[in-house]
């Protein structure tokens, strides 16, 4: 009965809080060897890397790497959008369909495969790689252990909120990149004068003012505790004044006219292409911009990109040199494989996120929680002073790998509400609703 009632739990919790798809989906198929397929032990993977960037094209070439190695491993591969692969993923959980393998989240999404018992531990293959499990960041292996087993092992840095501003539209203003909110709204002044988007946002998947902005903007206001004490439901409340507060603070980036026109209507990619464009003075965005940027945007348009954190916020109980994140996705093995299939699950997972692949990835400008060097010839000039910043801040929560698939859904549509001048009241309301009745 548990197993069912998580099953639908999934279901009914993730397919709500599923972020948009605005694409369709794709699927791409592992490579197969000729040798005789009945002689194979088969195992299937699902992810998200289905695009062109530097990192997408790296995970998919280790796939296919595995499979040219492992002649005997039949590796049926689907890669799917991230917009819809929530989604998908909660569709099959819900009629315990799931792949062998599939890419995980940190947070409420992997608690609630792991508290289904539809995923089992892979602790054994830390133990029998010690020096890989040592080499971790700290923290890095905390969010995927339950009761002393650890479940996945990240293999990204999920760093949500830096603040990419464009060096010549700064400099041409006589402009200092804002370290401040005060600075902040004063830049926004000038370039709204000046006919220059102050900040490029795609927010048609509703996650990416929640994941980007939002939740560096309410740290700083009401600080992480109280934070994690309202998702607990312990002493605080999102309609407490303070949470209220934090969403007044969106609330003026929108009234400041910091957001182009139409926002709610295109998605992230185009916010980072019209970014890069140079149409926007600044974008709050994630580590993810800066993979997608390196496949796409032409050497002198990096160089003229540089990145830091979001402005302080003076008032604030919050600390100021913070970046949302924290250990970012890993992969998940199916409580249904077992004997052979087991070994190769576990095989393809070790190939995927052991000190290689974590050194490809980061060289492919992609952020890691592992103690790698990378050769700063192989990365982008904005990664590389990326990579360094990020080990000089603290992290901060981000909303949605805490709160409840409902509570998510509401903060994420709430604040597509106010930016179409919807009341933060109403916003603080319901997001306290689904997650009060989340955890009764």
């Amino acid at each position: 009965m548990k197993r069912v009632l998580a099953l639908v739990g999934i279901f009914l919790l993730f397919v709500l809080a599923a972020c948009g798809n605005d694409g369709g989906e794709q699927e791409a198929s592992g490579n197969e060897s000729n040798s005789d397929s009945t002689e194979k032990t088969s195992i299937s993977i699902w992810h998200n890397f289905a695009g062109d960037d530097l990192r997408a094209r790296e995970v998919r070439d280790m796939i296919a790497q595995f499979q040219e190695e492992h002649p005997d491993i039949k590796v049926e591969e689907e890669a799917i959008p991230v917009d819809g692969y929530r989604q998908r993923i909660s569709t099959v959980a819900a009629a315990d369909e799931l792949p062998d393998v599939f890419l995980t989240y940190p947070g409420s999404f992997t608690d609630e495969f792991q508290e289904g018992e539809l995923v089992q531990p892979i602790t054994p293959l830390l133990e029998e790689y010690p020096e890989w499990k040592e080499a971790f960041l700290p923290g890095a292996l905390d969010v995927y252990d339950y009761d002393g087993e650890i479940y996945s092992a990240p293999v990204a840095m999920s760093s949500t909120s830096y603040l990419y501003y464009n060096k010549q539209l700064f400099e041409e203003n006589n402009l200092e990149v804002p370290k401040t909110w005060d600075e902040l709204m004063e830049v926004i002044d000038v370039f709204n004068e000046q006919d220059i988007t102050p900040l490029a946002m795609g927010n048609q998947a509703p996650w990416v003012a929640q994941s980007t902005t939002f939740g560096a903007i309410a740290d700083r206001v009401t600080g992480t505790e109280w934070f994690m004490n309202a998702v607990a439901q312990d002493g605080a409340s999102f309609t407490d004044p303070i949470f209220i507060e934090a969403l007044g603070y969106f609330k003026q980036l929108v009234d400041a006219n910091a957001f182009q026109e139409g926002a709610n209507s295109i998605d992230n990619t185009q916010a980072e292409q019209y970014f890069a464009q140079g149409n926007a003075a600044m974008m709050i965005n994630g580590s993810w911009t800066i993979s997608s940027l390196a496949s796409s945007a032409s050497e002198d348009t990096l160089a003229n990109i540089g990145v830091t954190v979001v402005p302080s916020i003076e008032e604030g109980e919050g600390r100021a040199n913070t970046i949302t994140g924290g250990p970012g996705g890993g992969y998940l093995l199916n409580s249904k494989v077992e004997g052979t299939e087991k070994d190769a699950a576990l095989e393809l997972i070790y190939a995927l996120s052991n000190a290689e692949a974590q050194k490809r990835i980061a060289e492919s400008n992609s952020m890691v929680m592992y103690d790698v060097d990378i050769d700063k010839e192989k990365v982008s000039p904005l990664f590389y002073e990326a990579f360094n910043l990020v080990r000089e801040v603290e992290f901060a929560p981000v909303y949605d790998l805490y709160l409840s698939a409902a509570a998510g859904e509401a903060i994420n549509n709430g604040l597509q509400e106010i930016m179409l001048g919807g009341d933060p009241e109403t916003v603080a309301e319901k997001l306290q609703k689904s997650q009060a009745q989340s955890i009764e």
